[in-house]
């Protein structure tokens, strides 16, 4: 199995910046893809933003404040978040579409949530 461990969250004042980390650990074969959603107190869950091979992907709200980055070495994905808003404040989750074994289909794997909580 995969395992998902983000870390970086915590509170931040409007304006400032965070970096969110996830390292993915276990039985891996292979990752196709890793993204960060995020969900707010009585909002759904969103995708923020993600990367593959195909490139990355981003919600319109984060455009041109945040970046993905992978390590394919180390199996970690990265968010950076810069210019950070009241509105960001939220649960943050690791995702991952990923092969635990040569002989296993894919399958979405979740970290358990790391919080942002950025001030007015």
């Amino acid at each position: 199995q995969v395992q998902l461990v983000e870390s970086g969250g915590g509170l931040v004042q409007a304006g400032g910046s965070l970096r969110l980390s996830c390292a993915a650990s276990g039985t891996i074969f292979s990752i196709y893809a890793m993204g960060w959603y995020r969900q707010a107190p009585g909002k759904q869950r969103e995708l923020v933003a993600s990367i593959s091979s195909g490139g990355t992907n981003y919600v319109d709200s984060v455009k041109g404040r945040s970046t993905i980055s992978r390590d394919n070495a180390k199996n970690t994905v990265y968010l950076q978040m810069n210019s950070l808003k009241p509105e960001d404040t939220a649960v943050y989750y690791c995702n991952a579409d990923a092969q635990a074994r040569a002989w296993t289909t894919r399958s979405s794997y979740w970290g358990q949530g790391t919080q942002v909580t950025v001030s007015s």
